[in-house]
């Protein structure tokens, strides 16, 4: 859970990444808590392009990511990203058929790509302007390591 005093020092960190990134004044973004114990997200973020508004919003119930400025940064990457990500997705459902393996292929692939750019950029900005520049490893911690993987190849051969 995160408590009161947490809140506080995030709040003034989403403000500080508001205007490092050069959100405001152009964006009003707003920081929200989500206090439902089964949400599975760190964070999110709910962008509405004609009014230039946007809520993001962290798992203040049960965050599994120590580093919640590195969910701010990185939900604030999206807003940054958004335009590219709607021409790029726009693309893909114009010119594929949903349902279709072309059009999986193509949305996975695109989707991929965004959020490898997006934690990349993250990185970048945490470890130049952030107060905690700690690099999340809970995702690489749940996977197989290349023995574990290579292991099931073995009999192939």
């Amino acid at each position: 859970m995160v408590h009161n005093k947490e809140r506080e020092a995030l709040r003034e960190r989403f403000q500080y990444w508001c205007e490092k990134l050069r959100l405001k004044p152009g964006w009003e973004v707003a920081l929200e808590w989500v206090e439902d114990a089964s949400w599975r997200k760190n964070g999110d973020i709910k962008i509405d392009c004609d009014a230039k508004t946007a809520i993001l919003m962290i798992n203040g119930s049960n965050p599994r990511e120590m580093n919640l400025e590195g969910v701010i940064v990185h939900e604030l990457m999206h807003l940054k990203m958004y335009p590219l990500d709607q021409v790029t997705e726009s693309l893909i459902t114009s010119n594929f058929q949903e349902g279709t393996s072309a059009y999986d292929f193509a949305y996975t692939q695109f989707f991929t790509a965004l959020e490898q750019t997006v934690e990349e950029l993250t990185k970048c900005f945490l470890l130049e302007f952030g107060e905690n520049h700690e690099i999340s490893f809970g995702r690489c911690r749940s996977q197989k390591s290349f023995n574990e993987l290579y292991d099931g190849l073995k009999n192939l051969g």
